[in-house]
C-alpha cells in the first residue's frame, strides 16, 4: 500500500507523537499511583510519590495537546469519537482531577493522607483502565451514518476493550515499577524489582493475547498481517517486541533499572506501532480514514505552523525539568 505524504498524514503523525510522548512520559507516574498499595506507609510511599511530584503534571501537557491536534486537525473524528466515548472520557477526566488532588494534598493534610493515597491510586488506576478501553473502542470500531455516531451508550464495552484496558493498566504499573526502581533506594528500589518482573510477565500475557485477536476484528486487519508483501514489513515488529522483552528480564535481573525503564518503554513503542499498522490510514475505524476526517487545507496549515512553534517549547521545558531533577530520591526526600 503506498500512502501519499500530505498534511493530513503529517497532522495524524503529529497527534501520535503527543499520544505517544503522554504515554511514555505520564504512563510511569500513573503506574507509581497504581502500585503505591504495594509499598510500605511511610518512607517508601514518600519516595515513589516525590520521585514523579515535580514532573507528573507537566506530564499531562501532552494530553491535552493531543486532544488540542484532534478537532484541530481531524474535527470530524473528534467528533465521532467523544459521543463513542463519553463515559470514558468523563470517568478519565475526573479520576486525573481526583488524583492530582491526592498528590497536593497529601502532604498538607497529613492527618487524612491514607485517603489522599486512596486518592491517587483509585485516580491513577481508574485514568489507566479508561484510557485503555479507549483504545480499545476505537480499534473493535466506531459506528458511523451520514458522518455521526450511531452506535450506543456503551458500544465501546466488549471483552476486547475490558482486554486492552488491563493492557494498559498491566503496561503503566511496569513503567512505574521501573521508574521505581531507578529512582528509588532501599526497600522501595528493591519493591521496584519485584514488581516490575511480575508486571513484565502480565505485560507480556497481554500483549500476545491483543495480537492474536486484533486481526480478527475487521478483514482489512488480517490482511495487513497474514498476506503478503506487507507480512514481510510488518514481521519485525513481533520480533522486536520478543526481544525488548528479552532485554527487560536480563535488565531487571541484572538491576540495571535505566536499561529496563527503556526496554519497558520499547515494548510500549512497539505495541502503539502494531496497533499503528493494523488501522493506518483509518482515523475512526473502520470506515474513516484520515483524509475522510481532515480539515480544511488551510487549518491543517495553521495547525502544523503552530506546532513547529509550540512542541520544541514543549520539549525544551519538559526535557529540562527531568535534568533538574536526574538522580536519585534520597531516603529523606529530596533530589
Amino acid at each position: 500500500m503506498t500512502v501519499p505524504f500530505d498534511l493530513s498524514v503529517a497532522a495524524a503523525g503529529l497527534i501520535a507523537f503527543a499520544v505517544l510522548l503522554y504515554v511514555v512520559l505520564d504512563g510511569f507516574d500513573l503506574g507509581i499511583g497504581i502500585l503505591l498499595p504495594a509499598l510500605a506507609d511511610g518512607e517508601e510511599r514518600d519516595q515513589a510519590l516525590n520521585s514523579v511530584a515535580p514532573v507528573w503534571d507537566g506530564n499531562e501537557t501532552w494530553l491535552v495537546m493531543g486532544g488540542a491536534l484532534l478537532f484541530a486537525a481531524f474535527p470530524l473524528a473528534y467528533a465521532l469519537v467523544l459521543p463513542a466515548t463519553y463515559p470514558l472520557i468523563i470517568a478519565m477526566l475526573l479520576a486525573l482531577v481526583f488524583r492530582g488532588t491526592g498528590f497536593e494534598f497529601r502532604w498538607r493534610d497529613p492527618r487524612h493522607r491514607r485517603f489522599w493515597d486512596f486518592a491517587v491510586t483509585s485516580g491513577s488506576f481508574v485514568a489507566a483502565l479508561a484510557q485503555g478501553i479507549i483504545l480499545g473502542a476505537l480499534i473493535q470500531g466506531v459506528s458511523v451514518r451520514d458522518r455521526a455516531y450511531a452506535g450506543g451508550w456503551l458500544d465501546w464495552l466488549s471483552p476486547y476493550s475490558l482486554l486492552t484496558g488491563l493492557g494498559v493498566v498491566c503496561g503503566y504499573v511496569l513503567l512505574g515499577a521501573c521508574w521505581l526502581a531507578l529512582k528509588a533506594e532501599g526497600k522501595a528500589e528493591d519493591h521496584g524489582y519485584r514488581i516490575a518482573r511480575l508486571a513484565a510477565f502480565a505485560v507480556a500475557a497481554l500483549m500476545i493475547a491483543v495480537s492474536l485477536a486484533t486481526p480478527f476484528l475487521f478483514p482489512q486487519y488480517y490482511q495487513r498481517w497474514f498476506s503478503t508483501p506487507s507480512l514481510w514489513f510488518v514481521a519485525p515488529v513481533p520480533v522486536l517486541t520478543g526481544l525488548a522483552f528479552v532485554v527487560l528480564l536480563g535488565a531487571l535481573a541484572k538491576r540495571r533499572p535505566g536499561k529496563a525503564f527503556l526496554a519497558a518503554l520499547a515494548l510500549f513503542l512497539l505495541g502503539m506501532a502494531g496497533l499503528g499498522i493494523s488501522i493506518f490510514p483509518a482515523i475512526v475505524p473502520p470506515s474513516v480514514s484520515i483524509w475522510d476526517a481532515a480539515a480544511p487545507e488551510r487549518s491543517q496549515h495553521f495547525v502544523l505552523v503552530g506546532a513547529l512553534f509550540i512542541v520544541p517549547i514543549l520539549l525544551a521545558y519538559t526535557g529540562w525539568a527531568y535534568w533538574v531533577f536526574r538522580g536519585k530520591v534520597g531516603t529523606d526526600g529530596y533530589h
